[in-house]
C-alpha cells in the first residue's frame, strides 16, 4: 500500500485476518518521511501508464515492495495469548451433566499439556496460568513470547467442539514501521551500534560507527515496541550488542526486528571490565543498567574497530571519506568492501543519468496474463481447499469421538488409581500401627517383668529373714537414673554395686541424701566415694569379705541378722577409730606443747648465763 491510513480503524482487524507470514508494507516510507508513490516509481525505473488508475497504483506498490522498498507495518508485539477453554455449554444439572463436565475438564487439561509440551520442544518461552477443577482444568492461558509466524504449525485454533483454543496476538500501543531492507535504512538514516541490558529496568546505549556516544537511557517496564521506537528515533542499528553470553531473548528479538547483526561477547563481561571500558570513554552513568548497555555497545565497537580502520584507509585512497559510515554499515550487512563502494558510487551519480541507464522492467500486458493465470490457479486451490476442509471436518469428528472414549477410559483409570492409592494409604497406616503396637507390647513385657521382680522383692522383705538389695551394675549416673526410674531408691534401702570403678564424690553425695542404709560392693570403692559414705555413717561392706550375697534372678538378698550385725560392727569400728584419732590428736598436741616448753626453758637459761 502507499498509505495504511486508508484502512482507518479496520487496520488492526485487517492485519489480524491476514494469513500467517503475510506482511503489510507502506512503500512510501515512515510517517513524516514519506515520498510520493510516483517519485518512487520513477526512482526505481518502473514505467507508469496511467497515474489515475487504481489498478496502476496497486501494481506500482506491489513492484516497489518486491524490490525491498518500504516499511513493514507492525501492529502486534512478538507476544501471543493462547486460551484453552470448554467449547460448549454444560447444559442443565444432573448426574450426566457432572460426568460430562468432568470429561470436558479432562479434555481441556490434555490440550493444555499438549500445547505446553509443543512449546517446550520448540524452545519457545511462555508463562502459563491454569484453573484446576474436577481433577482436570477448566481454563488454561498461555502468554507466549513469540510471533504468530514462530507458532505456525505448533498450535492451531479450535472451535465448535468440546474444547476451544483461541490464539490472539498482543497489540502494540502504537504502530511501528520497520524497513524491508537494512541497506535502505542505511542510505536514509544514521547507522548506529546499540547496547541493550534487558530486565525490569531496561538500559539502552547508542554509539555511531566512529565510536561517539549518541544516547544513554534507562527506564522501568519498557515494552518491546517502546524500545524499538526509542532506538528508531536515534538511527538505524547495524549492530545490537549484549554484555552477557548467551544473549537474552529480548536482545535477539530486537536484532531480528532491525535485521541487524547480534554481537555477543565470548564470555559475559565482568563488572571490572565494564568499569574499565567506561573509564576509557571518560563518562559516568546514572545506574548499572546504563553502564551494562554502554559497555556492551563499546565492546562491540572495539571488536569491529580494526575492520573500520581498514575501511577508512581504503576510502581515503578512493576519495569517499565522507561516505565512510554508510560503507561501514553496508559491509556489516554482508556486502564486500568493493560492492559497498560501487553501490555508493552508483547512488552518487546524477538521477537523470541513473534513470537513463535503467531499462524499463515492467510489461503491463504480461502482468495481466500472469494475474489471470494466478486467478485460475487460486480458483482451483479454493476447490481443493473446500475438499480438504470437508476431510478435516470428518477427521475432527473422528478425533472428538476418540477423545470422548479416551476421556471415559481416563475417568475409569483415575477411579482405579484413586482406589489403589486409598488401599496403599490404608496398608501404610496398618504397618505404622503394627509397628507402634509391637513397641507398646515390648514396653508392657518390660514393665510386667519389673513388676514381678518388685513383688518378689516385696515378699522377701515381708518374710523378715532376708534383706533385698537394689542392684547397680555400674556406679554411674546412667545406671543410677535407670534404677531410680524403674523401681526407685528410698530411705533405708541397701544398694548392691557390682562395678564401682570410675564413681566420684557427687554420685556418693546423691546416694547419701537418699538416706540409704548401706552399700554392698563386689570390689573396693574409690577412696573419695568411701570417705563420703564414712562421713555420713553409711556402712560400706565388701561381698565375700564382710558379708555373703545371695543372687536371685535379677536382684540380690542378704541375711537380715548378718547384715544388721555387720552394720553395727562397722559403725562401732568407725566410732572407735574416731576416738583413737581424737586421743592421738590430743596426745600429739600435748607432746608438741611439752617440746615447745622445754625449748623455751633452755632459751631462758642461756639468756641468764649471758
Amino acid at each position: 500500500m502507499d498509505s495504511v491510513t486508508e484502512l482507518g480503524e479496520d487496520l488492526r482487524k485487517f492485519l489480524r485476518a491476514l494469513p500467517e507470514g503475510t506482511k503489510l508494507v507502506q512503500v512510501t516510507g515512515r510517517p513524516g518521511e514519506q515520498k510520493s508513490l510516483w517519485s518512487l516509481a520513477k526512482e526505481h525505473g518502473i514505467r507508469i501508464t496511467d497515474k489515475f488508475d487504481p489498478y496502476e497504483e496497486a501494481k506500482v506498490a506491489a513492484l516497489l515492495a518486491s524490490k525491498g522498498v518500504g516499511y513493514e507495518v507492525l501492529a502486534f508485539e512478538d507476544e501471543v495469548l493462547i486460551t484453552v477453554t470448554r467449547g460448549r455449554s454444560q447444559g442443565k444439572g444432573g448426574w450426566s451433566q457432572d460426568r460430562y463436565r468432568r470429561r470436558v475438564h479432562s479434555l481441556v487439561q490434555a490440550k493444555v499439556r499438549q500445547i505446553e509440551e509443543a512449546l517446550r520442544r520448540a524452545d519457545i518461552p511462555f508463562d502459563l496460568e491454569i484453573e484446576e477443577r474436577d481433577y482436570g482444568v477448566s481454563r488454561g492461558e498461555f502468554k507466549v513470547y513469540a510471533s504468530r509466524e514462530e507458532l505456525a504449525g505448533l498450535v492451531k485454533p479450535m472451535r465448535g467442539g468440546d474444547v476451544e483454543i483461541r490464539i490472539k496476538p498482543v497489540e502494540r500501543k502504537v504502530l511501528e514501521f520497520v524497513p524491508l531492507k537494512a541497506e535502505t535504512a542505511i542510505e536514509e538514516r544514521k547507522s548506529i551500534i546499540v547496547g541493550l541490558d534487558p530486565g525490569i529496568t531496561v538500559g539502552i546505549a547508542a554509539i555511531d560507527l566512529d565510536g561517539k556516544i549518541l544516547a544513554i537511557y534507562s527506564e522501568k517496564n519498557m515494552a518491546l515496541s517502546e524500545i524499538v521506537r526509542f532506538i528508531s528515533e536515534i538511527g538505524h542499528p547495524v549492530i545490537v550488542a549484549t554484555d552477557v553470553n548467551p544473549a537474552p531473548g529480548l536482545v535477539e528479538k530486537i536484532a531480528r526486528s532491525f535485521k541487524a547483526q547480534l554481537f555477543v561477547p565470548r564470555e559475559s563481561l565482568k563488572v571490572e571490565e565494564k568499569n574499565e571500558l567506561l573509564r576509557n570513554l571518560g563518562i559516568s552513568v546514572e545506574d548499572d543498567h546504563q553502564r551494562d548497555a554502554l559497555a556492551a555497545a563499546y565492546k562491540a565497537y572495539l571488536r569491529y574497530k580494526p575492520k573500520f580502520e581498514h575501511i577508512e584507509a581504503r576510502l581515503r585512497e578512493v576519495g569517499l571519506w565522507k561516505k565512510r559510515n554508510e560503507i561501514k554499515a553496508l559491509v556489516l550487512t554482508g556486502y564486500s568492501l568493493g560492492e559497498a563502494i560501487m553501490k555508493v558510487k552508483l547512488a552518487e551519480r546524477p538521477k537523470e543519468e541513473h534513470h537513463e541507464e535503467v531499462k524499463p522492467e515492467v510489461d503491463v500486458a504480461s502482468y495481466i496474463e500472469k494475474i489471470k493465470a494466478l486467478e485460475k490457479a487460486i480458483a482451483e486451490l479454493e476447490r481443493e481447499n473446500a475438499e480438504l476442509r470437508a476431510i478435516i471436518e470428518e477427521q475432527r469428528k473422528i478425533i472428538e469421538r476418540l477423545e470422548r472414549k479416551l476421556a471415559e477410559f481416563d475417568e475409569g483409570v483415575r477411579f482405579k488409581v484413586l482406589k489403589e492409592r486409598e488401599i496403599r494409604a490404608r496398608d501404610e497406616r496398618i504397618a505404622i500401627l503394627e509397628k507402634k503396637l509391637k513397641k507398646e507390647k515390648e514396653k508392657v513385657e518390660i514393665l510386667a517383668r519389673k513388676l514381678a521382680q518388685t513383688r518378689k522383692m516385696h515378699r522377701l522383705e515381708l518374710s523378715g529373714k532376708v534383706y533385698p538389695m537394689k542392684v547397680l551394675e555400674n556406679l554411674t549416673w546412667k545406671d543410677l537414673e535407670e534404677l531410680e526410674k524403674d523401681i526407685g531408691i528410698k530411705r533405708g534401702d541397701i544398694v548392691y554395686v557390682i562395678n564401682p570403678a570410675g564413681a566420684g564424690r557427687k554420685i556418693a553425695e546423691h546416694l547419701a541424701k537418699k538416706k540409704i542404709k548401706a552399700i554392698v560392693s563386689q570390689k573396693e570403692l574409690p577412696v573419695a566415694v568411701y570417705e563420703v559414705f564414712r562421713e555420713e555413717r553409711i556402712p560400706v561392706l565388701l561381698e565375700g569379705e564382710d558379708i555373703k550375697v545371695i543372687r536371685l534372678d535379677d536382684f540380690a538378698v542378704v541375711k537380715r541378722e548378718e547384715l544388721e550385725d555387720i552394720i553395727r560392727k562397722k559403725i562401732k569400728e568407725w566410732d572407735e577409730e574416731e576416738k583413737r584419732e581424737e586421743l592421738e590428736s590430743v596426745l600429739r598436741v600435748i607432746e608438741e606443747y611439752r617440746i615447745e616448753r622445754v625449748k623455751e626453758l633452755i632459751r631462758k637459761a642461756e639468756e641468764e648465763r649471758q
